[in-house]
């Protein structure tokens, strides 16, 4: 059974082009005009365009005491429902701090239920003999991006050392770093101080990790990676200071590319002074929302090229998780909710407001 998407623009990242698009089964067969199939979809008028790439989630990921709400399954049916067929899935080694054994548990809990394409990318959050050779199995199980979070001290972060030790393993195995950039021993301080000062409510996250620190851990990052020759790709770029570090790096040729979210790039600091404690602790994760200044510098960059993709770090909690830091920001569970509204809401807030073409928005999105 063939279908024709019918005199419809399709739209790539490249160009937009009045087109039919031929479908046999699962494949695009072709792309042309006048074409013929046993089934029709009137497109005329619409914008066809490729499913999007929602490159930073965390499904069923058992995170600060908890393990996130949203299934593999109501995950990837949201993210379909949204236009989102194809999410790449963070791997977190587990107690016995096995790269492989991670990878075969995230088949094992995502293979069941999956309604989209998924990949991973894998979690380096300890340095030993064991962990440089399982790298190499991690690459021939075709996962080929590493994430270092320099951030969450006691708990998943990474030293400097162990970094640059890891991003050279990285240049051998032809894989790509990636870091989580926050200067986590400042946050840790900074979490001290204002609970020691009385501020125990979601805006102790906001105050306790301001942008400075992550555009220190980010110029960090990228002087690593340039020692240790490989490119590097920052996660969840919130602010004005980490697109300034990409995009002078970008300026002198090194390889280093920048993902802000799309939560980052709508909602602002202000949701963490909310007087509904529920509402404001929905919105925790790191890093937090900022101010609208540094929403402006990342349309800017998604409009100039030096941020490449949007994505969601996607990584839902329910209230009653949330709930358990409720006498403590720094137990609030991290992470929010997005894989199944990016695509509306960056057409919406990208395309119709002009900041973007609707080439830039494929070329971020998919």
């Amino acid at each position: 059974m063939t279908k024709v998407i019918k005199g419809g623009t399709v739209c790539t990242a490249d160009r937009a082009y009045k087109a039919d698009v031929l479908i046999d089964g699962e494949i695009i067969k072709q792309i042309g005009e006048d074409l013929k199939g046993d089934e029709y979809i009137d497109a005329e008028g619409a914008y066809v365009i490729p499913g999007g790439i929602d490159p930073h989630t965390h499904l069923e990921m058992p995170f600060m005491g908890t393990t996130a709400a949203e299934t593999f399954e109501t995950g990837t049916w949201a993210a379909a429902c949204g236009g989102t067929t194809m999410i790449v899935d963070f791997c977190l080694p587990g107690a016995d701090g096995s790269i492989k054994n991670a990878i075969n548990e995230w088949h094992r809990k995502s293979t069941p239920q999956i309604c989209s394409d998924i990949g991973y990318h894998m979690a380096i959050t300890d340095w030993n003999e064991n962990v440089f050779d399982e790298m190499k199995n991690a690459v021939e199980m075709g996962v080929n991006s590493f994430k270092h979070f320099m951030a969450y001290k006691g708990a998943l972060m990474i030293e400097d050392d162990e970094m640059f030790a890891s991003f050279k393993r990285c240049g051998e195995l032809g894989a790509l770093p990636m870091v989580h950039a926050e200067n986590g021993d400042l946050v840790a301080e900074l979490q001290q101080k204002y609970f020691d000062q009385g501020i125990t409510g979601p805006e102790g996250h906001a105050y306790s990790r301001p942008p400075e620190l992550e555009g220190e851990a980010a110029n960090r990052a990228i002087t690593i990676a340039d020692t240790a020759g490989v490119p590097l790709y920052i996660v969840h770029v919130s602010c004005e200071q980490t697109h300034e570090a990409i995009r002078r790096a970008r300026q002198k040729g090194m390889r280093v590319y920048g993902e802000p979210l799309i939560q980052f790039l709508t909602l602002d600091e202000s949701e963490y002074f909310n007087k509904d404690w529920d509402h404001a602790a929905r919105r925790v994760m790191s890093p937090p929302f900022r101010s609208k200044d540094h929403q402006d510098s990342l349309w800017a960059g998604l409009q100039s090229g030096s941020l490449q993709v949007v994505a969601t770090d996607h990584a839902a909690f329910n209230t009653e998780q949330k709930r358990a830091g409720r006498n403590d920001f720094r137990i609030i569970p991290n992470g929010s909710n997005g894989l199944e509204e990016r695509l509306a809401v960056l057409w919406t807030e990208g395309v119709e407001t002009g900041r973007l073409t609707p080439e830039e928005f494929v070329a971020a999105t998919s």
